[in-house]
């Protein structure tokens, strides 16, 4: 798994809406780069609801917020239409992302791992919790603290 310190891996993945995403396209910026096993299900909808509901705080701040999971494109666009996620979310169908980060799981979905990733690129915190909740929690307290 990628370290506190290491470079954040770049790449390119389509989001929800079958666009091209690149992360080097957010440099500058803090990322909260948020990794999940299935769209819409229980956790997953908990994080990325508690992801959404601090959104204009995140952006007041230029911190943005990219979900990613091996769901594919339309199982990514129906999760963020039903429930207003107005950030992207990576189809890493390919799996390639979830290998990338060290964090595919051995049933073959990505495990719920959130990387905090500076403006310069390199991982500041790693969030490694199955549970939904330390996820926003950790990454408002980096970066909509003081």
């Amino acid at each position: 798994m990628i370290a506190v310190g290491e470079a954040a891996p770049d790449f390119e993945a389509p989001n929800q809406d079958g666009a091209p995403f690149r992360l080097s396209s957010l440099r500058g910026s803090p990322v909260v780069l948020y990794f999940y096993p299935k769209a819409d299900t229980p956790g997953c909808t908990i994080e990325s609801k508690g992801f959404q509901q601090h959104l204009p705080e995140f952006a007041q701040r230029g911190v943005r917020v990219v979900g990613v999971s091996v769901d594919d494109c339309p199982a990514q666009l129906a999760f963020a239409r039903k429930y207003g996620l107005a950030f992207p979310l990576i189809a890493d169908s390919k799996k390639a992302v979830a290998s990338a980060y060290g964090v595919l799981g051995p049933r073959g979905s990505a495990r719920r791992v959130s990387f905090l990733i500076d403006r310069d690129g390199k991982v500041a915190e790693v969030v490694d919790s199955s549970s939904p909740d330390p996820h926003v929690a950790r990454a408002r307290a980096r970066f909509l603290s003081g």
